[in-house]
């Protein structure tokens, strides 16, 4: 199957000027450039290829970091699984006036990473472990250490926090419930049943059949269901559809599964809704009244947290940086000069 314009787990990322400045190759040398906001500080523009360890070997992912505050740095989880950062770029727009350092990064067999092209990587245990290798090698650590993961980077980022928070600073869950089943049960019991019954009927018809790639299927959720819940701008910025257009279909399927409304993957049973008490460094968890997401239940989440806080994106969708931006990048940054 061949999802070329979204990335749910949800899923996770024609130039909307205001939103991006983007130059992406493998092989960018190193850039340094000097920040308006500040006389004394250098921003600085770094590429990085970071080896990894896998128990398939050596590979090689894909950092970019812009910014330069030994204090405040936020490595960035796309979601999908599969997409690229790209549609994070977003961020490029309010993070550095604020002297907040930010850190692109593609995961293995994705965007500007390796594609060992080996399914048995296809792990959230291992993810995992490759979050850790890149948070190394980028010597982040407690004192400067914030991570933000978007819908599938949200069960990354939940799943490497509940092993590895004493590396952290803070954490940032974004669009993502901490549980699999319940958010099936949200897409069948709360978003299919606000479709039109006719227009639900033939995507399951078309589900049953296992016609993923029949364009009538992709053409319905475009204009029933990615329109009212993934992104709801008249057209997907462009470096959205820029990042939708790179995802590694084989990844997403392996994970998610191939339809829109549930989960059928390897992560159909993950939950870790009894272990969020557990997480003890500051938590902004984000949701938005339009998502794929449960905002009731990720209100909730923000409470399991000892040091939780939630923030509703009111008009956002499950890409609320976008549809709802100012909200999203406010809160962030409200959050992340908060901590200390």
């Amino acid at each position: 199957m061949k999802h070329q314009r979204f990335f749910l787990i949800n899923l996770i990322v024609l130039s909307i000027t205001f939103y991006s400045c983007s130059d992406k190759t493998k092989n960018e040398e190193d850039k340094s450039a000097s920040s308006s906001n500040s006389s004394d500080t250098i921003q600085r523009i770094i590429i990085k290829m970071v080896a990894i360890e896998t128990p398939k070997g050596k590979f090689n992912i894909w950092t970019k970091s812009i910014g330069n505050n030994p204090s405040k740095k936020i490595l960035l989880l796309n979601g999908g699984p599969g997409c690229t950062h790209e549609y994070f770029e977003c961020f490029e727009n309010f993070l550095p006036k604020e002297n907040i350092e930010f850190i692109y990064y593609d995961q293995l067999a994705c965007g500007n990473s390796d594609n060992p092209k080996d399914t048995s990587l296809f792990d959230l245990a291992r993810y995992v472990e490759e979050v850790e290798q890149v948070r190394t090698a980028l010597k982040l650590d407690t004192s400067n250490f914030y991570l933000l993961g978007h819908s599938w980077g949200g069960i990354l980022a939940m799943q490497y926090a509940l092993k590895y928070q004493n590396n952290l600073k803070g954490l940032i869950i974004s669009n993502m419930m901490a549980s699999c089943p319940k958010y099936g049960k949200y897409a069948d019991d709360v978003l299919a049943k606000q479709m039109n019954p006719k227009v639900l009927d033939s995507i399951r018809m078309i589900e049953k059949k296992g016609n993923y790639e029949d364009p009538k299927y992709m053409a319905l959720l475009e204009k029933y269901y990615y329109s009212q819940h993934i992104c709801r701008l008249p057209k997907y910025p462009e470096p959205v559809s820029r990042s939708f257009d790179k995802t590694n279909t084989d990844l997403y399927v392996i994970m998610q599964g191939p339809s829109e409304f549930g989960i059928s993957g390897k992560l159909t049973k993950w939950d870790v809704s009894d272990q969020l008490k557990n997480i003890h460094v500051p938590t902004l968890v984000i949701g938005a009244t339009y998502d794929t997401m449960d905002p009731k239940y990720m209100e909730w989440m923000s409470k399991q947290f000892p040091k939780g806080e939630f923030l509703l994106c009111e008009n956002g969708s499950h890409m609320c940086m976008y549809d709802d931006q100012q909200t999203y990048m406010n809160g962030l940054i409200k959050f992340m000069k908060s901590t200390h």
